[in-house]
């Protein structure tokens, strides 16, 4: 037996993955554990997870991987730091390479490990995170980043086992930087809120678009730079330059109201974002000769950008890393050693995203009695228990409530894949606005995800793709835009999940039974949180969260919570809708 643990710690999103003999046993964001969103915190909670899923002391493990190469960032950047006159960013970097040996050490005593550790750089564990979990003997590999081992963006071709770098862009020239700069000025927090700016965009109208096109220049060989006249953070920190500032204004203020200029500054940074994603891809492509893409990296959770990569880069197939944040990092680097370092072959295939804790009956029945003893569950809130809890939200889902849906091992990445997720009914266009604002606790523009039983996918979708993942945002078919007006973005699209019955039967159960009451094989899906907290882990968190917002039931296990008015109001038969509300 070979025991490999992955771990991302040394900026955010911090994670681990155990790999045993080359298969994934478990990996969890530490955010998930410790409750902190984006958490850098050292992934003391991830690592016990992982060794308890497995059933391994520290002892027990051959080999840890970190995905980090101390100096490697300080080496690459120092130059160019002094060059450019910012001796903070280069003070910075010194600080960042001292805490990881520190972190490092730290490590090794808390957890007594006394075996191998690899460093493993920030891009090689992402590529590896794209390519060795895709179903692709071979690929074009491609990381798009804000930065890691001072690079923005690396051009690799994957075979079998083994990876080959054919071109780097390095920092300060990034289009993710530039990205994470717009979403700051637009009031949002950076390496957190880049997809509301996504989400924002199709708001916006083209008005900055000819103007800001010199954001990122494109060059030949798949190149590009960033123009550095309209920022930044190269040189103090800043992420827009005093030239953006007087051309657009003052940064918006957090929480205040979204104007037009917002809208169209969004749609520019959006527009530029895929003009780049296209030009390397392409690139990339003509220097592959292969039709299969693999892309991570958190630009890779553009997934408009994905779409347009998929559409026109003249790639056949695209596999995007579901956990392509830096937390993917922590697998990424597990398999980069079992495959880059160790030339083990590959057994292991990513086909679905649940990795994650899961929660015994006994522990949801503990939760939902501690939670009325403290009572949490008041209002008249029923407790009972079914023998098919996807048989009973479907009912519930199509009677036109909100349903909690808590079940099984919990879903790595930041997409609510059916196992941590808020659900509703699609037909109801009210409910976009109702999830967002009683529920949700967010912004009136976020969307929500369609997801889609797989063999019905083309009914609802232009030139549909299965797409597991929810990384890429398909067109709804203009005749069913009325069927599904709560999942239907203002554009017309969709950030579908293509649900198939292997992974997931019980949400895929869901579905089928959501289509035999309804004649929509579609629900509405949302990540199982509220705004500024991760996605629910535990069932305490499940049933704080049902208590504490409007979501009328809460299906956890084989446990069904209904509030007083779903009782009453839904009864027997359900008032289920069998044509989409007028």
């Amino acid at each position: 037996m070979t025991a490999i643990l992955g771990i991302n710690c040394f900026s955010h999103d911090t994670a681990a993955c155990l790999l045993v003999d080359g298969l994934v046993v478990a990996m969890v964001e530490q955010e998930r554990l410790d409750r902190t969103c984006h958490s850098r915190a050292f992934p003391d909670d991830a690592i016990a997870y992982c060794l308890a899923e497995g059933s391994l002391r520290i002892a027990d493990v051959d080999v840890v991987a970190f995905a980090q190469r101390p100096l490697v960032d300080l080496a690459r950047g120092a130059r160019d730091a002094v060059e450019r006159g910012a001796p903070k960013r280069f003070a910075a970097q010194l600080y960042t390479d001292a805490r990881l040996a520190a972190r490092e050490a730290a490590f090794r005593r808390r957890w007594g490990y006394r075996g191998r550790v690899v460093h493993v750089g920030h891009h090689d564990a992402h590529a590896s995170a794209a390519f060795f979990a895709s179903p692709y003997d071979s690929a074009a590999v491609l990381t798009i980043d804000r930065g890691g081992d001072y690079l923005s963006t690396t051009f690799r071709l994957g075979s079998g086992n083994r990876m080959r770098t054919i071109a780097e862009i390095a920092n300060p020239h990034s289009v993710g930087e530039v990205y994470s700069g717009l979403t700051w000025y637009l009031g949002f927090s950076t390496n957190a809120d880049e997809g509301k700016v996504m989400g924002l965009a199709p708001y916006g109208t083209d008005r900055y678009v000819k103007e800001l096109q010199d954001l990122v220049v494109l060059e030949d060989g798949g190149r590009f730079r960033v123009n550095f006249d309209w920022f930044g953070y190269q040189r103090d920190g800043r992420p827009v330059s005093r030239r953006f500032v007087r051309r657009f204004g003052p940064p918006r203020q957090p929480e205040s109201e979204v104007t037009q200029r917002d809208k169209d500054l969004a749609f520019a940074v959006q527009s530029v974002t895929e003009d780049v994603g296209l030009h390397v891809a392409r690139w990339l492509r003509s220097q592959s000769q292969i039709g299969r893409l693999c892309l991570s990296g958190g630009v890779a959770l553009n997934s408009v950008m994905n779409h347009r990569l998929l559409a026109e880069a003249g790639f056949d197939e695209v596999f995007v890393q579901p956990a392509s944040s830096d937390a993917g990092n922590a697998l990424g680097a597990a398999l980069w050693v079992e495959h880059q370092l160790l030339g083990r072959p590959r057994r292991w295939v990513m086909d679905h995203a649940f990795l994650g804790p899961a929660a015994s009956d006994r522990q949801i029945s503990a939760a939902v009695m501690a939670a009325s003893q403290r009572g949490m569950l008041t209002d008249g809130v029923s407790v009972r228990r079914v023998p098919d809890p996807a048989v009973e939200a479907a009912r519930l889902v199509a009677a036109g409530w909100i349903v909690g849906w808590f079940q099984g091992r919990a879903e790595v990445g930041p997409r609510a894949l059916g196992a941590r997720s808020i659900l509703a009914d699609p037909r109801r266009a009210e409910m976009r606005e109702v999830v967002n604002d009683r529920v949700k606790h967010r912004e009136w523009f976020r969307p929500f995800a369609p997801s889609v039983l797989d063999e019905r996918g083309a009914e609802y979708f232009v030139d549909y793709r299965a797409n597991p993942f929810m990384l890429l945002v398909e067109t709804v078919r203009p005749e069913r835009r009325d069927d599904i007006p709560a999942v239907t973005h203002v554009d017309g699209t969709g950030r579908l999940q293509s649900v198939m019955e292997a992974p997931n039967p019980l949400f895929y159960r869901l579905l089928r039974e959501f289509d035999r009451l309804t004649g929509v094989p579609v629900v509405l899906n949302t990540s199982f949180n509220v705004r500024g907290e991760p996605m629910v882990n535990r069932p305490e968190e499940a049933l704080a969260d049902f208590a504490a917002t409007a979501m009328d039931a809460l299906v956890i296990g084989d446990h069904v919570l209904e509030k007083a008015h779903v009782a009453e109001e839904v009864g027997e038969p359900p008032g289920v809708l069998t044509r989409p509300p007028a």
